[in-house]
């Protein structure tokens, strides 16, 4: 997607040296009004837990999509236990007085009396969204409003047959997330903590208290990498899917829990962190700020690990994510059960994937068939960010050159819904199998060593490039020796090798 105006500006502040005018600009701020449009379960929640406060009537503004109830997206049981005042509240956030009477939000009365916008639409209608969004900002002369999204999932141009992150194809669209339940957000007890990210600190910063201000219940942090948490949460969804799974499947086998729950989510982290060291604007980023990002609440300005490649330093991935504590406790969240309540809809889906795969003793024949076993369930496909990201998982894994060691996971649930009948075989093998799940959550996460002999033979003047070569030659032959000694058979050694190996040389096969 290519906008007509494009997002080239979005922060506060217009490009003035006066101060007397930025000043009244802070000020304006300091009483600003949030708006967030589309308001489905997750947005309505949040402002229930506002409305339940007593302090956000006036600070904060919903508009529901055109033809949609305020309400919709909740089940029955949910709204049987709302208290009637708090939703006489948000159907005022929702609304405006018009000749004496009540009218429905705009996207458009949105942007003439906030300050600060968030796109709450899924990936379904959030490109469209921010394009008439960015039409109305210049049409009402409110260029300052900043604009920011929720959705966690991958877009897709089907022009170009390409997917992306948004924010990587708008990185000065803010970014709003955290973890959350929805039920839980409407407990008046409860607390919960959110990350307002945009390339540059002060906007961050600024959005980031105009959203804490909302609920004395809701803590939101500023971060700079939105494109960073956009990724995290796209990948969060697939994986809770999996965690649903591990959860259902293996639940008389616990010990391989805590393996799988680990490995899902320090692959959502580094996947991002490849993400990172791809951005266009990584310069802007850390050069270009209008105060430290240590003033921010990072710890350091940046954070990169480097490997010896060749004898030389080469930098690998950026680890600047101290500030992302919210979305790493909502990748944490949603592949745990809760203590009440129901898990997330995605692990729901993954749920309901252990359950038909016991069942069938088979893979799903296609996502399509998996999708009707959530909707069986009560699961609407269009709610399933997580299953919907996997249909695009092979061309983000290309785009962003993520390396298969570091979403063996999800490359493995993409595997069982997309694969041949053979590698659907293998992979039911493999995730339905406490010891091959755990052996192949071991091993799947050691780097492909192949490019590394290629480079090798390249380099043979190197005494470390022949040295390796040496070695692995007589590593071969001490083993051909061994199994010449033990007399083993011809047919022994033709064997099919573990599922989990298999499964290993499918997907380097297929993906890398």
């Amino acid at each position: 997607m290519t906008l007509e105006n494009g997002l080239r500006s979005n922060a506060f502040f217009p490009r003035s040296l006066d101060a007397d005018l930025i000043k009244q600009r802070i000020l304006d701020l300091e009483r600003g009004k949030v708006g967030l449009y589309s308001v489905g379960l997750y947005p309505a929640s949040l402002a229930y837990n506002c409305a339940m406060q007593q302090a956000s009537e006036n600070s904060l503004m919903l508009a529901p999509r055109p033809g949609r109830a305020l309400f919709g997206a909740f089940p029955a049981s949910a709204l049987d236990g709302m208290d009637l005042d708090h939703v006489d509240a948000m159907e005022r956030m929702a609304s405006h007085a018009v000749a004496g009477g009540r009218v429905p939000n705009t996207l458009s009365d949105l942007i003439r009396e906030c300050e600060l916008v968030v796109l709450a639409a899924n990936s379904n209608h959030i490109e469209e969204d921010l394009q008439e969004a960015c039409r109305l900002r210049q049409e009402l002369g409110r260029e300052n409003v900043v604009l920011a999204c929720l959705a966690g999932s991958f877009s897709h141009d089907h022009i170009q047959n390409e997917s992306y992150v948004l924010c990587e194809r708008e990185p000065n669209l803010a970014f709003f997330s955290g973890f959350h339940r929805h039920g839980a957000l409407r407990n008046p007890l409860d607390s919960f903590t959110a990350n307002f990210c945009h390339p540059n600190a002060l906007t961050a910063l600024l959005g980031a208290r105009m959203l804490d201000r909302l609920s004395p219940n809701i803590q939101v942090s500023p971060g700079v990498h939105n494109v960073e948490g956009q990724y995290i949460k796209a990948a969060k969804n697939m994986s809770s899917v999996f965690a649903g799974f591990g959860y259902t499947y293996h639940q008389e086998n616990p010990g391989v829990l805590p393996t799988l729950l680990t490995l899902l989510l320090e692959q959502c982290l580094d996947q991002a962190a490849t993400v990172s060291m791809a951005r266009r604007d990584r310069q802007r980023l850390y050069n270009r700020q209008p105060f430290p990002l240590t003033e921010l609440g990072y710890g350091v300005q940046r954070i990169e690990a480097a490997l010896v490649r060749g004898g030389d330093m080469e930098k690998v991935r950026d680890h600047t994510f101290a500030q992302l504590t919210a979305m790493v406790a909502d990748v944490r969240g949603s592949m745990m059960l809760p203590v009440s309540g129901r898990p997330t809809r995605n692990f729901q889906a993954g749920q309901v994937l252990a359950d038909r795969m016991r069942e069938l003793q088979r893979c799903p024949a296609s996502m399509e068939e998996l999708e009707g076993w959530c909707e069986e369930e009560g699961l609407s496909k269009g709610g399933l960010e997580g299953l919907k990201a996997l249909r695009y998982w092979p061309q983000i894994v290309r785009k962003y050159s993520i390396p298969v060691h570091d979403a063996s996971m999800v490359n493995l649930l993409y595997m069982a819904i997309y694969g041949k009948p053979s590698t659907k075989d293998v992979a039911l093998s493999v995730m339905t199998d406490s010891r091959e799940l755990s052996t192949y959550c071991q091993e799947s996460v050691r780097p492909t060593h192949s490019r590394r002999y290629a480079e090798a033979l390249q380099s043979l003047q190197q005494p470390e490039a022949m040295d390796l070569i040496v070695n692995a030659v007589i590593a071969d032959n001490a083993r051909k020796a061994i199994r010449d000694d033990l007399a083993l058979d011809e047919g022994d050694d033709l064997g099919q090798p573990p599922a989990y190996l298999r499964a290993m040389n499918v997907i380097e096969t297929a993906l890398d």
